[in-house]
């Protein structure tokens, strides 16, 4: 089942459900006005929604603009990032000269999670000089999830698979690093592909809590890299059991993996320009690429072997910031 949300003029959209061809949609109505509130009553919901969806199967639906589309989630109680890709986390303690962090559980902050960006949205920031970057990730929404489950348990919880592009702003990051306190000037609000998918929708691509497609990015339409999502040193089930070890997680809390990351990343690039750079510092001794400039573009789609799409595509240009 494909979820996808339309811009209305309310701050959480009207939910519709989407054909496998993306073509067609048909509005969840009353019993679901929006997503957030699909999520808080998930047992009930994803049956009408199903219902709904095996109707587009038949044949039914409207014309679905994606340039209506807001994130499907547009906005939630929480946002969860981890950092689950060992190898995104060796190159940035390259990128950011710091020494190796040792860790026993999963690394995670708390982000911005009173707005996620739209799929087609033009991405404003105040500065070129703040270091601009975009990063590549999968995420997960989770229904209603008791303090204590284990990874077993939450892996039942996990109810939507996301695609996710996780700005950041890199000049930002390390001086809020090493204060302990987390980020807030370095992680302005993130983007959500256009379509979030039950498990079940991905297939064999769902395995052991990880999404195991390439992470197709391009930069101001070059490919930049085309990283998998089936290195996660632990799986999105682990993650939510980490973020529940001492609070409940409202329905609706989205968690994301950490920006997309192979060992192999010379051969399949990289899903942030971070990392590029310090793979240029362990070659030869200094980065020679800079960050994102005004009228860039980037483009997320992760695809599998067979060319599908399942999240839609992220298309963002990088515009300075006038309000």
């Amino acid at each position: 089942m494909r979820l996808a949300t339309r811009a209305n003029g309310t701050p959480d959209g009207e939910l519709v459900v989407v054909s496998q061809d993306g073509a067609r949609c048909l509005p969840a109505g009353s019993n679901a006005p929006n997503l957030l509130a699909a999520m808080g009553d998930w047992s009930s919901a994803s049956a009408k929604l199903q219902a709904l969806a095996d109707r587009l199967e038949q044949g039914e639906g409207e014309p679905l603009e994606v340039a209506s589309l807001a994130a499907p989630l547009p906005r939630s109680w929480q946002w969860l990032d981890g950092s689950a890709f060992d190898t995104h986390g060796e190159l940035m303690q390259i990128a950011f000269e710091q020494d190796p962090l040792h860790h026993e559980r999963p690394l995670m902050y708390q982000g911005m999670s009173d707005r996620f960006l739209a799929p087609r949205e033009d991405v404003a920031f105040p500065r070129e000089e703040d270091g601009v970057d975009f990063e590549g990730e999968f995420g997960v929404i989770v229904d209603a999830v008791p303090m204590g489950v284990t990874p077993q348990e939450a892996l039942d919880h996990i109810k939507l698979v996301v695609q996710i592009n996780d700005w950041s702003l890199r000049a930002f990051a390390v001086p809020e690093m090493v204060t302990g306190f987390g980020f807030i000037l370095a992680k302005p609000a993130s983007t959500i592909a256009p379509y979030a998918v039950t498990p079940d929708e991905l297939g064999n691509s769902w395995q052991d809590g990880r999404v195991a497609l390439d992470l197709c990015i391009d930069w101001n339409g070059e490919r930049f890299g085309h990283a998998n999502g089936r290195e996660m040193a632990v799986g999105f089930h682990e993650l939510v059991a980490h973020a529940a070890t001492t609070r409940s997680l409202v329905a609706g809390t989205v968690i994301g993996s950490g920006t997309v990351a192979n060992k192999g990343y010379a051969q399949v690039g990289s899903s942030c320009i971070s990392e590029r750079r310090a793979i240029q510092i362990i070659a030869d001794g200094k980065p020679t690429t800079g960050f994102m400039r005004f009228g860039d573009t980037v483009r997320m789609e992760a695809q599998s072997e067979d060319g599908r799409a399942p999240f839609g595509a992220i298309e963002q240009q990088v515009v300075k910031h006038t309000g």
